[in-house]
């Protein structure tokens, strides 16, 4: 958009396929805090930072025709989120009812169906699993030493449609089943107020990501973009612009895609500020300059 300072040209001289190419290469090789900048500095954003799980991107994806989508980012989107710390969980076994216990009763009125977590795991990937959910290291030992007919009980918290925030509880049973094999089933249910949570902890995402080439006009950008949601089967995407009107920006963004400017994804060159052509640097002709990466640097054989 002309009023946020973030679209603006990369740089006058650089060549629109050179910024494609060094923006396939930035999300072929970036790190997930750059991938997830990705999906929450897009206006609109796609997803809230703390709901973002594993994030990684493809580049150059086949989609037909021999032709291919710019990348393809996969995220799993949190859904469910362990709660911290666990309040008490078991009800009175005698004294009657107190507030407490019917506001337990209420919360967990209905039981989803035995779902099973992982199936004959090893030790290993059986402590991953549970700590990439969010349990402590205790709680992992405790749920890993159960006997087979005992459960582990957690309280977690899934997204209110309303609000988007994780505020409606639910309690969450796991028990684990012990092979001779040394192996692990982890299984669980879930008791729920209304809704029965979608998920464990999350749910796996796709977003298209486009590159626009400059020059290229709404229309044809809309027409690839809309092609390659289709053929994929991906309804999200944000498109990668070096520059944009408000009025374009907000026409994509009507037609359900976010824009993210290029600037943030250009990967700097090596420098060499005593042969920059860039006059207007503080750093231009030092030779004892400590730059050794810049995106702005620019030789002299290409100034014109």
């Amino acid at each position: 958009m002309p009023s946020n300072p973030l679209f603006h040209p990369v740089s006058e001289r650089t060549r629109t396929v050179a910024v494609r190419d060094q923006i396939q290469m930035a999300l072929a090789i970036a790190e997930p805090a750059l991938l997830k900048a990705l999906l929450v500095n897009c206006i609109p954003e796609i997803a809230e930072l703390s709901r973002i799980g594993a994030i990684f991107s493809q580049v150059s994806v086949p989609v037909g025709d021999h032709q291919a989508a710019d990348g393809i980012l996969q995220f799993e989107a949190i859904r469910c989120l362990l709660a911290d710390p666990q309040p008490q969980l078991d009800l009175p076994s005698n004294g009657g009812w107190t507030r407490e216990s019917k506001e337990l009763s209420r919360l967990t009125q209905h039981e989803s169906e035995l779902q099973t977590l992982g199936h004959h795991l090893a030790l290993a990937p059986a402590i991953a699993l549970l700590a990439n959910s969010g349990f402590r290291p205790e709680q992992i030992d405790e749920i890993l030493r159960l006997p087979h007919y005992a459960w582990y009980k957690s309280w977690w918290y899934a997204i209110d449609p309303i609000s988007g925030q994780f505020t409606v509880p639910f309690l969450r049973c796991i028990r684990t089943m012990h092979y001779p094999d040394g192996t692990h089933t982890l299984q669980y249910k879930d008791f729920f107020e209304h809704e029965k949570p979608t998920c464990f902890t999350s749910l796996p995402e796709k977003v298209l990501t486009v590159i626009r080439p400059e020059g290229q006009g709404f229309g044809d950008t809309l027409r690839q973009i809309n092609y390659q949601r289709e053929r994929l089967g991906i309804e999200r995407a944000v498109l990668i612009c070096n520059t944009i009107s408000e009025l374009e920006a907000q026409a994509f963004i009507h037609q359900g895609i976010s824009v993210y400017p290029a600037i943030e994804l250009i990967l700097p060159t090596q420098a060499d500020c005593e042969h920059c052509a860039r006059r207007d640097c503080p750093m231009n002709g030092k030779t004892d300059s400590l730059v050794a990466l810049c995106l702005g640097f620019l030789l002299e054989s290409e100034y014109v």
